[in-house]
């Protein structure tokens, strides 16, 4: 038995730091889509200010959001019948005879040096009624959160489902020769942009994880050859060490009220337990004392269970149990590896590798029925993690060499590619979405 111990631990740290050289920016491909996609009009926004032009391109974004959601399809500017910028000028005939069911239009204003007001409109075109409209300031440092926040409004209104165009993604990037490696903490939006690197290091990082408002990460660092868990702001660059105890310190993620992580930790002897850290007060709470694997812990969304992965089975399986301690129960049954555990926002469903027909892969669990839907069709898929809106998931893949992101819808309809051009990046984790209320038109 410690034999297939062993084993499972190799293949998890293979699957988890194997690394190529990198590249910077990611670039979002569609490589898969079922389905027709939705023919919209996304007219360009009229200006008023200094200048001919606008100092961004707010429609240009809010066209490219919907059309990488895999879901719409953006007619080109060339086809418009008209381009409107108010609503008494929409002449929906126009539109109707492109088969166009969704137009926006919109207007960005000066209102000083550095200031702008951004308003957009959707309207359905075959019930000939507005869909959406607000209002909401601007300055060019915030232009392009502005556009993604109407995007995701949009996107809302047209599906049902809150977009998620104005998230972030962290992950970690190596780069270097075998023999000289450096490692990297990046975090970018969504789209690939405003790419900065929150912490670099010759020595490995691993397992980040966001908080729940989006302000720190909680990271692996391997600094002088030690497993230390840190947990960093990234508007100031601050991180604190949380645990640096004895033997291994791993797997850390974040309570639901930001106030706890769950955490993989193992003594001298090696063997691992889940555990949850106060971080107001540091008292340590051990919840497994089994002889087995038991690591990488993830909450549910209201606090009160922790997921996670342990080999007591026989094989790597997802187990669960209060935070109040207790008898851990076992959750996944289908297939000999299940592992890493994601919890959706909506506690519906629970994200996990698979080994699948002799293939590393992403599966979601409906956690009412049981069925397991394999997402992926990689051979070394790992580290998955849901929206904030638990329509779609990010993880980790390989394309030849390099290793890459992929995201795919939560039904398998729409998948696409992260690539950074040459390198790999590995283990990405989604943030949380906050926004501020904008005012509506």
């Amino acid at each position: 038995m410690r034999d297939s111990l062993v084993r499972w631990l190799l293949v998890f740290v293979l699957l988890g730091a194997t690394a190529t050289p990198a590249g910077a920016q990611l670039e979002i491909d569609i490589t898969d889509f079922v389905g027709k996609r939705t023919p919209v009009a996304i007219v360009p926004f009229g200006w008023e200010g200094e200048g001919v032009e606008a100092p961004f391109d707010i429609d240009g974004i809010i066209g490219a959001d919907l059309s990488r959601s895999g879901r719409f399809r953006p007619i080109p500017e060339r086809d418009m019948l008209q381009k409107p910028i108010a609503s008494v000028d929409i002449d929906f005939d126009d539109w109707s005879i492109l088969a166009v069911e969704a137009v926006v239009i919109g207007k960005i204003t000066q209102t000083g040096a550095n200031a702008y007001s951004v308003q957009f409109q959707a309207f359905d075109v075959f019930n000939r009624r507005q869909l959406v409209g607000y209002r909401m300031p601007a300055s060019r440092d915030t232009m392009r959160r502005v556009a993604h926040r109407a995007a995701d409004m949009i996107y809302e209104k047209l599906t049902g489902i809150p977009g998620v165009f104005g998230t972030k993604v962290a992950y970690v990037r190596a780069t270097g020769r075998e023999d000289d490696r450096n490692y990297s903490l990046v975090v970018s939006d969504m789209d690939g942009e405003n790419q900065f690197i929150i912490m670099e290091s010759t020595d490995p990082i691993m397992s980040p994880a966001w908080s729940p408002d989006s302000r720190q990460l909680a990271y692996v660092s391997f600094e002088d050859d030690v497993s230390t868990i840190f947990v960093q702001t990234l508007r100031t660059g601050n991180r604190i060490k949380v645990s640096s105890r004895a033997g291994i310190n791993g797997a850390p993620a974040f309570s639901p009220d930001g106030r706890k992580l769950v955490l993989t930790l193992g003594g001298l002897d090696g063997n691992l337990d889940i555990h949850v850290l106060n971080l107001r007060n540091r008292n340590l709470t051990r919840l497994t004392t089994n002889r087995s694997i038991d690591t990488e812990g993830a909450w549910s969304p209201d606090g009160q269970i922790i997921y996670f992965t342990s080999d007591r089975g026989g094989s790597p399986q997802v187990y669960r149990v209060s935070v109040d301690g207790g008898r851990p129960q076992r959750v996944t049954f289908e297939g000999s590896y299940n592992a890493r555990p994601r919890l959706s926002p909506d506690g519906k469903r629970l994200a996990l590798v698979t080994l699948d027909r002799g293939n590393y892969r992403i599966g979601v669990l409906d956690l009412d029925d049981g069925d397991l839907l394999v997402l992926s069709t990689g051979r070394q898929d790992e580290s998955p993690s849901f929206a904030p809106n638990s329509d779609s998931l990010i993880y980790a893949t390989r394309q030849g060499r390099d290793g890459v992101l992929e995201m795919v819808s939560a039904d398998g309809l729409v998948r696409q590619r992260l690539g950074s051009g040459n390198g790999d990046i590995r283990e990405p984790v989604w943030s949380c979405l906050l926004y501020t209320s904008p005012s509506p038109r």
